[in-house]
């Protein structure tokens, strides 16, 4: 059973999520706590397995709580409650950035408290049992052998990051047909000289925004390559991260919009609630949003972005599949496999959840499995590639 302490000084939505968990298979509420400084006292007391926590409250709001949890309790999942406004995004960022696991948004228009309660459940239990699940493994990824036409090099180095960890929830199935476990699945790389990469693609949900600060920091602002990125965030959100972005590191980043022009070291972080897909006119790669249905329940979905990148850049793209919940980013890596392109995955060891990089691996379609330190030197190295300019990587 997981223990869920409920951390919030409004009565109202303490019950509110309360309920919303009531009856949650594996789930027990053990108690509740009005501010951040009552929560410290009540995680020592009642040892919880995850907390939900709210961001504006007296004494110690959830920011101060955070950081003065992870002094102590470092692995301890917190999910923030936040609003769907500017200045809950803006909130919201700054506790992830804090120490915080993940989030999610209070209910807005909704008829009645029923539908509330639904709403929040909706959000809250999968992310409470990906984080803390205590469910046995499943058992390790299937190793499949290589894709027709890619031939697999020699297994990872000893010691490489990449095979299971137990107790990591959020593994999303191998595809149907996968060859039986037989241990983690390895990357399997192409033989030859790599070519030259024109743009990267990057994947990421649950743990994406920490995840993509790292790499993206770590990327230098002559980055001869556009990037393309798809986290699972709502409206309002991904405008929020990617100025924190834009300010944080060497690169420029935006919120996508509709006819952008493509331009090396800009990165374009598809907007919640629609997909990022590219367009061809004449020399020029354009930006356009899609309100096409949701894809893997997201929108914006990985699997879109990963397809247009692939009908129309093929083997001269690189993709990168970060931390996240569920299997998004694993259909449209299996087109840009069968296009030409090459997919990194970052590794189980260093994802909050390995549901999404675990379900490229699982598939066989991963190229490289590495831990998140790495995976920026490795983007530069592989843009190195076919090139006399060589960026570098941004010491921090």
């Amino acid at each position: 059973m997981i223990k869920v302490l409920v951390v919030d000084d409004s009565v109202v939505v303490r019950r509110l999520i309360v309920d919303s968990l009531t009856g949650a298979p594996g789930i027990e509420v053990v108690g509740t706590a009005a501010n951040g400084l009552l929560a410290q006292a009540k995680i020592d007391q009642l040892k919880p397995d995850a907390v939900t926590m709210d961001i504006e409250m007296p004494q110690m709001n959830g920011i101060e709580a955070v950081r003065e949890l992870r002094k102590r309790h470092k692995q301890l999942p917190v999910i923030m409650f936040s609003t769907l406004s500017a200045a809950g995004a803006s909130a919201t960022l700054e506790a992830l950035s804090a120490g915080a696991t993940d989030y999610v948004t209070k209910p807005s228009n909704v008829g009645s408290i029923a539908e509330s309660i639904a709403a929040v459940r909706e959000q809250l239990v999968p992310k409470i049992h990906a984080l803390a699940g205590r469910r046995p493994p499943s058992g390790p990824p299937a190793r499949p052998g290589p894709p027709p036409g890619r031939p697999g090099l020699s297994p990872p180095a000893a010691g490489r990051p990449g095979g299971p960890v137990p107790g990591r929830p959020g593994l999303a199935p191998p595809r149907p047909g996968a060859p039986a476990a037989g241990g983690p699945a390895r990357p399997v790389r192409r033989a030859g000289a790599p070519g030259r990469v024109d743009i990267l693609a990057i994947g990421s949900s649950t743990g994406g925004p920490d995840a993509l600060t790292k790499v993206l920091q770590a990327l230098p602002a002559d980055l001869p390559v556009p990037i393309v990125v798809t986290q699972h965030m709502p409206p309002v959100f991904t405008r929020m991260f990617a100025e924190r972005l834009d300010r944080s590191t060497s690169l420029h980043v935006v919120e996508a919009g509709d006819g952008m022009e493509l331009a090396p070291g800009t990165v374009y972080i598809a907007p919640g609630d629609r997909h990022l897909v590219l367009q061809r006119r004449s020399t020029a790669t354009l930006t356009q949003l899609s309100g096409a249905p949701p894809e893997n329940s997201c929108r914006p979905a990985v699997d879109v972005m990963f397809r247009s990148v692939a009908a129309l850049f093929g083997a001269s793209a690189f993709a990168t599949v970060l931390t996240g919940m569920g299997y998004d980013g694993r259909g449209g890596a299996k087109v840009l496999r069968e296009a030409g392109a090459e997919i990194l995955a970052q590794d189980e060891a260093s994802s909050v959840v390995w549901g999404m990089p675990g379900a490229v691996v699982g598939a066989g379609l991963a190229d490289e499995i590495l831990p998140l330190d790495r995976i920026a030197a490795a983007l530069i190295q592989r843009v190195q590639a076919g090139r006399v300019s060589r960026p570098t990587a941004v010491t921090r």
